[in-house]
């Protein structure tokens, strides 16, 4: 019974975001929580909820909106494909915003990411991810010069580091990700439209030659809600 008045309020809130426009703005959080006679703590961790799952979306400075529904992209992490690839399946239309492409000296976590010297030189490509104009993805991709240089890319680049050195011929073989739940750095929250501190998906990852050489050490940061990634397992050691 403790939860009960807790769960009265997400229900409160669904209904209130089911019967709100796509793309409309909610009450501001005072003015929301004193309409739901709840405090201002309470209402925010009600609403990271449907953070999760997509429905809503706080832009930091401009409040809080309804989110239409979106397609989500979904994946297997047995195989690397790319998000373009993922979105071509579902006949999502993918555009690639705040793309920045700079030469940069590796400093100690790129170079033990990348098995390289301190100070080397590097070829950093980031860039967000939007699905039907909505940003999704938050991608940052960090290759060795060897590997890519920063007037390499074309302009006709859509994003997708992957798919660029699959096209060009590159013998890749494996990646290795580790996964979990991480807070929006200011960095990422202002790329991404959300608020500091909000949960997302992270992906930091290291992709390798067929010689074994890594190649790539990437992080990716995903808005839980757009993205269904699972995992096919075996039973037993067969």
């Amino acid at each position: 019974m403790a939860n009960f008045p807790f769960q009265r309020l997400q229900a409160d809130l669904a209904a209130l975001i089911a019967r709100t426009p796509a793309d409309a703005k909610l009450l501001s959080e005072p003015r929301l929580a004193e309409e739901l006679g709840v405090s201002r703590a309470t209402l925010r961790e009600a609403m990271r909820t449907f953070e999760t799952q997509g429905l809503i979306r706080r832009r930091q400075g401009s409040g809080t909106f309804v989110v239409g529904h979106v397609p989500a992209l979904d994946s297997g992490l047995e195989a690397l494909e790319s998000i373009e690839s993922m979105a071509q399946k579902l006949g999502l239309e993918i555009s690639v915003s705040g793309l920045q492409i700079e030469s940069v000296f590796a400093d100690q976590e790129h170079a033990n990411g990348l098995g390289v010297a301190l100070a080397s030189r590097l070829t950093r490509v980031r860039r967000v991810i939007r699905a039907d104009g909505r940003a999704v993805a938050y991608l940052v991709d960090t290759l060795t010069e060897e590997t890519l240089k920063a007037d390499q890319l074309p302009d006709s680049f859509k994003g997708s580091v992957l798919d660029f050195l699959l096209a060009r011929g590159d013998k890749l073989t494996v990646s290795r990700a580790t996964i979990s739940a991480a807070n929006a750095t200011a960095d990422v929250a202002k790329a991404l439209e959300i608020q500091r501190g909000d949960v997302l998906l992270q992906f930091i990852s290291q992709l390798y030659t067929a010689t074994g050489r890594v190649v790539d050490y990437s992080s990716s940061h995903f808005i839980p809600g757009y993205f269904n990634f699972h995992v096919v397992r075996r039973v037993g050691s067969l």
